[in-house]
């Protein structure tokens, strides 16, 4: 795609104020003009980045997992470690402190897998995936509210996807990502 066509097909974003600030979140409203001409007001929700590791056992054939209630959509689902990156930290390395958090086990290899937006029309929040290996179990977790976590065969992983039992988005593109290989 050439520039002249980015560049004609350009979103412009003329300012955008806060309705509401948190540590967790920001609402805003962008007055922006779309490529056609039309100008209005956009709703916008700016959240903190997160990251998502898949835990690899040493022969790469189990992946670890945590089944957990989730408030907000009220479901229950198959999740990897993961959470929000600090202020100032790099995305591999909230990946691997989350993991050690969660899980007790401390990730030696780490590839990228890649880094997306889950809600790319209203929301900002960059969430990095990677697969995690080498890992080796050095704590007790210290996160008790992310549930029991297992190694699940990665043999399952397609019917746990396909059965509605993996619903994180992060969860989704890591584990894609390995049944992919």
């Amino acid at each position: 795609m050439d520039s002249s066509h980015e560049d004609r097909d350009r979103w412009t974003v003329h300012g955008e104020r806060s309705l509401y600030e948190s540590p967790w979140v920001r609402l805003g409203k962008a007055d922006i003009t779309t490529p056609s001409g039309n100008r209005f007001e956009h709703h916008t929700v700016t959240l903190s980045p997160a990251a998502v590791i898949a835990v690899l056992d040493r022969d790469e054939e189990h992946v670890l997992m945590s089944h957990r209630h989730r408030f907000v959509p009220d479901v229950w689902g198959w999740e990897l470690p993961g959470g929000l990156v600090d202020q100032d930290e790099d995305p591999e390395r909230a990946a691997v402190r989350e993991a050690l958090e969660e899980t007790g086990y401390k990730v030696g290899a780490v590839e990228t897998v890649a880094t997306f937006e889950p809600v790319i029309g209203i929301v900002r929040s960059p969430h990095h995936v990677f697969v995690g290996k080498d890992a080796e179990l050095v704590a007790d977790p210290t996160e008790s509210d992310e549930g029991d976590y297992e190694w699940v065969p990665l043999s399952d992983v397609h019917a746990l996807i396909c059965s509605g039992k993996v619903q994180s988005s992060g969860t989704l593109v890591a584990l894609l990502h390995l049944l992919g290989n």
